[in-house]
């Protein structure tokens, strides 16, 4: 067997319909297109929404709402999964829980989150933590630093200037 003689299973492939071939066939002068006019002519193609030169609907309806911050939901972490990941005195950073396998990259970032018990010190770089987990790290000697996320980042960068600019 080689790739020149497959063949399709039987009534796989279902030939194109010929048009245009006598008033018998029952597709024959016009072919199934109506008399004259643009969608008669061959070529004939246009752009999706247009109506015919009047307002398009998704012109003539508003914009509205905006950008919700939840739309990008954080991915949650529990510090007993930093407990049985990380050695002591690691460091902790969402690119290493996305590497360790404890989080899929998420766009709003990785919150870590209060369950279980730490006794390894840790220094961790998330961009949210719950006061439970920050008060069980920092129990252990660990230490916390917040970074900032800014979703919309991703999508532009002259929104990613304005964000700069705030934080100065």
């Amino acid at each position: 067997m080689n790739l020149g003689s497959l063949k399709c299973a039987a009534g796989r492939q279902k030939a194109r319909k010929r048009v245009g071939r006598g008033r018998g066939s029952g597709v024959g002068k016009t072919c199934g297109r109506g008399h004259k006019g643009q969608k008669a002519r061959s070529g004939y193609s246009r752009r999706i929404g247009f109506e015919g030169g009047q307002m398009p609907l998704h012109r003539r309806l508003p914009k509205r709402g905006f950008r919700h911050e939840a739309r990008f939901p954080r991915a949650a972490v529990n510090v007993d999964a930093l407990e049985r990941t990380f050695d002591a005195g690691a460091e902790v950073t969402p690119e290493a829980m996305i590497q360790a396998g404890l989080v899929a990259a998420a766009k709003g970032g990785v919150k870590v989150l209060g369950r279980g018990e730490v006794t390894k010190k840790l220094t961790v770089k998330t961009h949210a933590i719950s006061d439970s987990a920050r008060k069980k790290i920092e129990a252990a000697g660990g230490s916390i630093e917040i970074i900032q996320v800014w979703p919309c980042e991703t999508r532009s960068p002259a929104v990613a200037g304005k964000r700069a600019a705030e934080d100065l």
